[in-house]
């Protein structure tokens, strides 16, 4: 049998040999339909494979009732320009390289930060306009200094071994990678970014872009660095606010900055931060050498050259394949713990050190392995770049140091079935469960130590406050004048009079006026807003 691969993008000759040499793969190069969705969408009609980098867009449009395609191939790590729910959705499994790029973004972040350091580009500039003025662009070394690094995965942590061995010091944020685990590398690990912005000379960004990191680097952040610190950004356009960021250097807040991504790309050619004297800028070089191109073409190649001949999955982003049967019989399970996860990811503060889950009653006799596995793609799909499904969750916690240990235990307890989660941080052990009402229904039924009965879906307000007549009443009309409505309230206590806990289903999410004010009341003492999907919500390698 022979699987017909079509290549749109352009692809390193070493890699295409490869596909060639391949028995059974008939190799289709037409970089045209990159540029010409209707076309790309009739060639796929005929192909089992397609191998692209980021100029192709394989948009739901494009994929809808591709009956014969069975597999995408990134050559990189984004999947940006690949709709992987409507990939899942066709069957058709998305897989990337995630590590092809490593070595060339490392070390185009080091040359940024290097002439960031030495002036080099301003130097250049002016000896080639005839001018001689060394005094001018007097710089600094990379030895002695202290170096942040924000996001520990493959790429901030070839940087930080290559920064150690410029004699920095690396300090280093990334909730999901342990501290013991950030020692082995050399790096002093902090669970705050508060903690690492006044001790650093330069920053590194090498974090995903999401809701949560956008603007991370924001007026208030550059508020606590050093005056002199110097930023360099080889990641995601978008983690920094540019006109914080152009405001700082203009004012002389900050040193320096080197961006080599932006949002959108290309930027707009009057982009102030840009155009501004004391940036750097390149076109997104990152994984731009030769050996990182030759590296994800050779590591495309034989993904889909052992998917399609081998039956082999490596590094897939979606549904993995799963006996059918297998899948509906945990998949009310696998919701459940996807969901606790996304608790524990909300709600937790302090670097992750370990977790646990205990199974009771029913769900001890599933397959707990994949039930685990969603759990920890829950937790962590927030904080990574690339996609974590069933497939890789549970590896991708074990890079990051992150072990979790499952227990069974056959005496259902209260309920017929439940799992209760455990992970614990630098700062404490944080405790959750949850467990099925009927065939459909999700409930959170423990938030450390207090019992509670409260939906899992939609927005959540949690809050621990001191037992007093009258807070409730406060909190509702608080939301209330704020045109939040309350979809169910649950509160949970030990004793009368003291701590007790609440967690309140919203129809939208709170004001930040109702959240200031809620929190300067003196009887609640923590606050947190959780977002769940809806009920019945399911991620693209669950659903059906």
């Amino acid at each position: 049998m022979t699987h017909r691969v079509l290549v749109t993008d352009k692809l390193a000759e070493e890699g295409l040999a490869l596909l060639r040499a391949e028995k059974g793969i008939e190799v289709i190069v037409d970089t045209r339909l990159a540029k010409d969705p209707p076309a790309l969408k009739t060639a796929l009609n005929d192909a089992d494979g397609i191998a692209v980098r980021s100029g192709t867009q394989l948009t739901a449009e494009v994929l809808q009732n591709q009956a014969r395609l069975k597999a995408i191939v990134r050559a990189g790590v984004g999947v940006d320009n690949i709709d992987v729910p409507a990939a899942t959705r066709q069957g058709i499994v998305v897989m990337n390289t995630p590590g092809g790029n490593t070595v060339s973004t490392a070390e185009h972040t080091m040359a940024l930060m290097l002439a960031l350091a030495r002036n080099v580009a301003a130097a250049n500039d002016t000896l080639k306009s005839g001018k001689w003025d060394r005094n001018a662009f007097t710089g600094t070394q990379l030895e002695g200094k202290t170096l942040g690094v924000v996001g520990l995965g493959r790429v901030g942590l070839a940087v930080a071994r290559r920064a150690l061995g410029f004699g920095m010091t690396v300090v280093g944020f990334d909730p999901l990678l342990s501290a013991e685990k950030a020692l082995e590398n050399g790096i002093e690990s902090v669970s705050r970014l508060d903690e690492l912005w006044p001790r650093c000379d330069f920053i590194s960004l090498h974090t995903p872009l999401n809701a949560e990191t956008r603007n991370l680097i924001d007026a208030g952040a550059i508020g606590m660095m050093k005056p002199s610190v110097r930023i360099i950004n080889c990641a995601r356009g978008g983690l920094i606010d540019e006109a914080a960021l152009v405001e700082a250097l203009s004012s002389g807040k900050l040193g320096g900055a080197a961006v080599d991504a932006f949002d959108p790309e290309p930027p707009p050619a009057d982009l102030p931060l840009i155009k501004h004297p004391r940036v750097l800028v390149t076109p997104h070089l990152g994984a731009s050498t030769e050996e990182a191109q030759v590296s994800v073409a050779i590591e495309a190649a034989r993904l889909i050259a052992d998917y399609l001949v081998r039956g082999q999955v490596r590094f897939a982003v979606n549904m993995p394949t799963l006996d059918r049967a297998e899948l509906e019989d945990v998949r009310l399970y696998l919701d459940l713990a996807w969901r606790l996860g996304m608790i524990h990811a909300q709600m937790d503060r302090g670097t992750l050190k370990n977790a646990r889950l205990i199974y009771r009653g029913e769900v001890a006799h599933k397959n707990t392995k994949l039930i685990t596995a969603s759990f920890a793609a829950g937790l962590m799909e927030k904080a990574l770049e690339q996609p974590v499904n069933l497939v890789n969750a549970l590896s991708l916690a074990r890079e990051r140091g992150l072990e979790i240990e499952e227990r069974t235990a056959e005496a259902p307890g209260d309920f017929g079935t439940m799992i209760r989660s455990e992970v614990t941080t630098e700062q404490k052990t944080y405790v959750a469960a949850g467990t099925l009402f009927g065939k459909q229904f999700l409930r959170l039924v423990r938030l450390g130590s207090y019992r509670l009965d409260a939906h899992m879906d939609g927005t959540l307000l949690v809050f621990t406050h001191l037992d007093r007549p009258g807070l409730i009443g406060f909190i509702g009309k608080t939301l209330g004048d704020e045109g939040v409505n309350i979809a169910q309230m649950n509160v949970g206590r030990e004793h009368q009079g003291g701590e007790a806990i609440g967690v309140v289903n919203l129809d939208s999410v709170p004001t930040p006026t109702a959240l200031d004010v809620l929190q300067k009341h003196p009887h609640i003492l923590s606050l947190s807003v959780i977002k769940l999907p809806p009920r019945g919500a399911l991620p693209a390698w669950l659903a059906s």
